[in-house]
């Protein structure tokens, strides 16, 4: 049976946006790369560069709940981190936080898209700025990127406030720094992804241009601006965490 259109039939690397975008390509893609560069695979990425074990979970769910169940800990918002619990979903408290063996790290965007893709048996795999390359370089030594063992690299996109998919820059760039490690993949990329790799001839300067966007202004005017240099310190980790079996560790 042929491949759907919406597929990007042929491709050995493919593109897509959010939870739908995962679901699509979840269905006939041999791997699947989400980035959430402000800040979920960001910090999944300074987490697991730490030694622990990030387990992603849907925002708003239960995360204390499940924690408890697998004598894990869960993070909480940024602006309720305490002395007892100072874990959240950002780069540079996780860069400070004591290391645990089992963190619950919820978010909107690439958590939940994570924990919903953790259900297709794919290997899924956290990109972002910092590990690009590395992820790139893993996927192309293990065989992937042919038209029989295809990528499909998501980018998160934010939330309106009616909570529809606001495609971001910051996650358009994030894809775009993998693709470019997938350029020479043997299957090719498809047109969705080779416009989304076109994205970086238009970008001189990766780092000033998610400081600029709408996440990183919002993000640093909240107070968060140390999050936002933490995403864009580009190429700079070497570790591929991987989601097997619902958590992402080190490969």
């Amino acid at each position: 049976m042929p491949e759907p259109v919406f597929a990007q039939p042929g491709a050995g690397v493919r593109f897509d946006w959010g939870l739908a975008g995962a679901s699509e390509l979840g269905r006939v893609c041999a791997v699947l790369v989400v980035v959430d560069v402000l800040s979920f695979t960001t910090s999944v990425d300074v987490a697991v560069g730490r030694g622990m074990r990030v387990h992603p979970f849907p925002w708003g769910a239960q995360a204390d709940d499940f924690a408890r169940r697998i004598g894990a800990v869960a993070a909480v918002g940024r602006r309720a981190v305490s002395e007892e619990r100072p874990w959240s979903l950002s780069p540079a408290t996780l860069r400070s936080a004591p290391v645990v063996p089992d963190l619950v790290l919820p978010s909107p965007n690439g958590s939940a898209i994570s924990a919903a893709a953790s259900a297709t048996g794919l290997p899924v795999l956290a990109g972002c700025v910092r590990n690009a390359p590395a992820v790139a370089r893993w996927l192309l030594s293990r065989g992937y990127g042919t038209s029989r063992a295809p990528v499909g690299v998501v980018a998160a996109g934010e939330r309106w406030p009616d909570g529809t998919l606001r495609p971001s820059v910051e996650d358009l760039l994030g894809g775009a720094a993998v693709l470019d490690g997938l350029a020479d993949a043997p299957g090719g990329l498809s047109v969705e992804a080779a416009v989304a790799l076109s994205a970086l001839t238009g970008v001189p300067d990766v780092p000033a241009a998610i400081r600029g966007c709408a996440s990183g202004r919002e993000l640093a005017e909240s107070g968060f601006a140390e999050d936002v240099e933490i995403a864009v310190e580009a190429g700079v980790s070497d570790v591929v965490p991987v989601l097997d079996k619902g958590v992402f560790a080190a490969t």
